[in-house]
């Protein structure tokens, strides 16, 4: 499954995602409805959806702020708001890397991906960043 954080829900990515993405995409808002969920609060709720990959583009508060977890993983994308809807392109280009192909090699890992490069950091790494090559598409 694959988690929206909640500043995208009306950009259109659920839509985009789910032409290529064989799994359910949903917004973070649908794990827990009626209520105002705060970041530190995410990971709790992911870890409730296992395999799960939160997306988001909100870098400064969870790229290195969030212990990896073996029950989920996250994609922090490094955009503007004015550029979300290059998200799916570039969440389709992170799943074709070995790295993060399949739900099990996702999982445990907090990924940041920009136009030019992968970082990520796993869970039993010792927080140890890990710069990946970045295949033209």
């Amino acid at each position: 499954m694959i988690v929206l954080d909640e500043q995208l829900k009306n950009a259109g990515l659920e839509e985009q995602i789910s032409r290529w993405y064989r799994g359910r995409v949903v917004n973070i808002t649908s794990l827990r409805p009626s209520t105002v969920i705060k970041d530190d609060a995410i990971p709790l709720l992911l870890r409730q959806v296992p395999d799960s990959t939160f997306v988001t583009i909100n870098i400064t508060d969870f790229w290195r702020r969030v212990a990896p977890d073996r029950q989920f993983c996250m994609a922090c994308f490094l955009l503007p708001d004015e550029r979300v809807t290059e998200v799916s392109d570039l969440l389709r280009r992170l799943f074709r890397l070995s790295q993060f192909k399949s739900k099990q090699a996702r999982r445990g890992k907090i990924i940041r991906v920009s136009q030019t490069q992968v970082q990520f950091y796993a869970a039993g790494d010792n927080n140890q960043v890990h710069l990946l090559a970045w295949p033209e598409p």
